[in-house]
């Protein structure tokens, strides 16, 4: 059959993936040098782990290995088998995850999987005998079993060593040392979750079969994986690139490119995906329809995967999309991301950047003037440990919620990761920043009336099958100068200074004296940029920021330039803040200067004198169908026309596509459900700022720093925005400042 994902060109040469590589250009002397510095500011950085580290490793995996065999001699002897069954009872341990693919960190944890036969149950046996095992060995430490997750694990320490356990149980009385769990006949007669555990494995030696040169993959892979978590686009639970997502967009890359080195393959990287058009897919190998039955990502067919945004499909039977988490607002802020790394990648060929600037920290913190944050505590570490799960499992559809029901008018960018306010106890607390989209009218006295739906995202969470008393959640909305300081390093909030940063200077600069150069051609007004002229650099700064920032509100949010208010704060000022315009040019400047995409689906096809590179003119070494950049993006293009081209996501995911992929007890939203609560129609509520949300959401301890006093309007109930068109709103009044205490009852209009 030959090797999965190998094709023919029509000269009888071979490569692997759906497509002929866009280049067979092999490296210069140039790209030689440039990945040995690659390597060498990733040795620098601490992503490699020391041998001592390895060798404990290997030595838990191998102990581990021996406590399933021990325990499947075990639970065979229980269950009355001969000592011949007994003696041939066996259970395996495999690596899956950024260990197997080799391009994990100091400190990470090893993803694992135990293969047991089909008399090891996974409840009584595994999450029982075995689980009872580890727990009264001392090497094992913070066990922590999750039995009914959507893929059931046991989470422990051994010897220090984070390790996340699955198991799989097949149709096989006896496991043979020599298993090859990529066959598909391993499936037969399995349930769901065997199924599902076995994926992680089957995929990543998939991956690894599927690229060309494993270790070119491998250094670009843990380039990229620090890139995302620097600029916090790492988290598949929060919508954005988990580590498998990672995986095949650069071995896809690699596969395109495949005589390249990783600085070439890093380039590349961010000029191809700035270029795809989601929701055209990412596959390394053709969708298999397998001999099984197995349902596979199919949009055509399916129903549900028509509301993918961005597919990136496993290459192992049976193929799924490992991107289902992804909105709107999260596939904006990684394709703004993906197009400042080619724009820093193009400025890096021309010697005119270097890596710092590529992972520079994204400044979440600073790069909007509202917040929402979502505080969870429990009563002991073992409650929060699991609400702490369910929460994170819920926060996407706080977010497709505040899409929804604001029509697309209100982004959200969930933060990947949380913090914990060391005061207070068993307590987490996660952030999301809060931006109106470019284009939507700005009307006096308009809000965002978000209460329904963050009662609703409430009830949802509190719907939790599991529910313990002390296991609470509080929404708040806070701006950018109340955050609470716990959150900084150190407890120390940063001075947010109104001046750019290095990067932003650098990218100003070239943006500017761009501009000068196009208006002069055009016989434009443009000043001349120079040491003499501080006055009129600053301006033409000052112009580029309002005219870039104008069309970014719909895309990320600003990774650059921020701005903090600079003039004192008045009594009768401090709630009057609107999300338009001006507020933009407070939030930041961005490189881009593309218009706002229009739906998820329309990325911006690229430029080819701008999202390229000048590596393809230096490559001579080997034939190369990319002689410039115009014919790379033409190549780009032919790679997405194939039989998914026509797919086109839909604009809304509807509530039975809700379903949270992360827990099993789950509970079905449907959108009346807060309707029936009896205490969301008669809450307590405060306008703040825009958003108008629970008064009892508001009240979180840490949301504001002026000891619970808030400048608010009066109490006015303003009805949800229908089709993009503003509520009437009634005529401003003037500001009072109110203790949160003394806020009364909401007046319910709608009845």
């Amino acid at each position: 059959m030959g090797i999965p994902g190998m094709s023919n060109q029509n000269n009888g040469q071979q490569w692997l993936g759906i497509t002929e590589p866009i280049s067979l250009a092999g490296p210069t002397e140039e790209d030689v040098n440039k990945t040995h510095e690659l390597e060498k500011y990733l040795q620098g950085v601490g992503l490699y782990e020391s041998q001592q580290e390895a060798v404990g490793r290997e030595e838990v995996l191998g102990r581990l290995d021996q406590i399933v065999k021990i325990w499947v001699k075990t639970i065979s002897r229980a269950k009355g088998f001969n000592e011949q069954l007994v003696h041939e009872a066996n259970a395996k341990i495999f690596t899956f995850g950024s260990y197997r693919l080799g391009v994990h960190g100091p400190g990470a944890d090893i993803d694992t999987l135990c293969v047991g036969p089909r008399h090891a149950t996974r409840e009584e046996d595994f999450f029982g005998e075995l689980q009872k095992m580890l727990s009264e060995m001392d090497e094992v430490t913070e066990l922590h079993p999750v039995p009914d997750a959507h893929v059931p694990v046991m989470k422990f320490k051994f010897n220090g060593v984070s390790v996340d356990l699955l198991y799989a149980r097949l149709a096989l009385w006896v496991i043979p040392e020599d298993l090859d769990v990529s066959q598909e006949s391993i499936l037969q007669n399995v349930d769901e979750q065997t199924v599902l555990s076995l994926n992680g494995c089957r995929v990543t030696d998939q991956v690894l079969r599927l690229v060309p040169n494993i270790q070119s993959f491998r250094t670009t892979l843990r380039f990229m994986r620090f890139w995302a978590k620097r600029r916090g686009v790492y988290s598949n639970v929060a919508g954005f690139l988990g580590g498998i997502n990672l995986a095949l967009l650069v071995g896809r890359i690699c596969q395109l490119y495949p005589n390249a080195l990783p600085n070439m393959l890093v380039s590349r990287f961010f000029r191809v995906y700035t270029q795809w058009r989601w929701p055209n897919p990412v596959m390394l190998c053709a969708i298999e329809e397998g001999s099984l039955g197995l349902s596979v990502w199919d949009p055509r067919r399916n129903p549900k995967d028509r509301y993918h945004l961005m597919p990136i499909i496993t290459p192992a039977y049976p193929c799924m999309n490992s991107t289902y988490n992804v909105t709107t607002s999260t596939l904006r802020i990684m394709s703004e991301e993906f197009k400042r790394g080619s724009e820093i990648c193009e400025a890096m060929e021309a010697s005119k950047d270097d890596w710092d600037t590529l992972f520079e920290p994204y400044p979440f913190f600073e790069a909007y003037k509202n917040y929402l944050q979502i505080d969870i505590t429990a009563q002991n570490p073992d409650d929060l440990r699991q609400w702490k799960g369910w929460v994170e499992s819920r926060l996407r559809q706080l977010t497709l919620k505040i899409e929804r029901y604001t029509y697309g008018m209100l982004q959200c960018h969930p933060y990947p990761g949380e913090f914990s306010d060391k005061s207070r106890s068993f307590h987490h607390c996660y952030f999301m920043g809060l931006q109106r989209k470019q284009g939507v009218p700005v009307n006096e006295g308009e809000q965002f009336d978000i209460r329904l739906t963050v009662d609703e995202f409430k009830h949802s969470v509190n719907a939790y099958t599991l529910w313990k008393p002390g296991m609470d959640i509080h929404v708040s909305h806070v701006k950018r100068r109340n955050i609470p300081n716990f959150i900084f390093p150190g407890g120390v909030r940063p001075s947010f200074s109104s001046k750019v940063t290095g990067e932003n200077k650098k990218s100003l600069k070239s943006r500017v004296s761009g501009q000068s150069q196009a208006e002069k051609s055009q016989g434009g007004k443009a000043a001349v940029l120079g040491a003499d002229d501080e006055r009129k650099r600053k301006r033409l700064e000052n112009n580029n920021n309002l005219r870039v920032s104008k069309s970014f509100v719909s895309s990320s949010p600003p990774n650059k330039e921020v701005h903090e208010d600079v003039t004192p704060i008045s009594a009768t000022s401090s709630c009057s803040m609107k999300l338009d315009d001006s507020e933009v040019n407070s939030m930041g400047a961005q490189k881009s200067e593309t218009p706002c995409l229009k739906s998820v689906d329309k990325v911006p096809s690229g430029d080819s004198e701008t999202n390229g590179s000048a590596m393809g003119n230096q490559q001579v070494t080997a034939p190369d169908i990319s002689n410039n950049k115009e014919e790379e993006r033409l190549a780009i293009e032919q790679i997405m026309s194939g039989p998914y081209d026509a797919h086109q996501a839909l604009a809304e995911e509807p509530d039975e596509v809700e379903e949270d992929l992360g827990y099993k007890n789950q509970v079905e939203d449907n959108g009346g459900s807060v309707k029936n609560n009896s205490d969301s129609s008669n809450s307590k509520f405060a306008v703040v700022e825009e958003l108008v949300i629970p008064k009892e959401t508001v009240c979180s301890t840490h949301s504001f720093s002026n000891g619970g006093l808030e400048e608010l309007e009066p109490a006015e109930l303003t009805a949800p925005l229908l089709c993009g068109i503003p509520a009437p709103v009634p005529q401003r009044k003037p500001l009072i400042r109110l203790n949160f205490t003394s806020l009364g009852k909401a007046v319910d209009k709608s009845s």
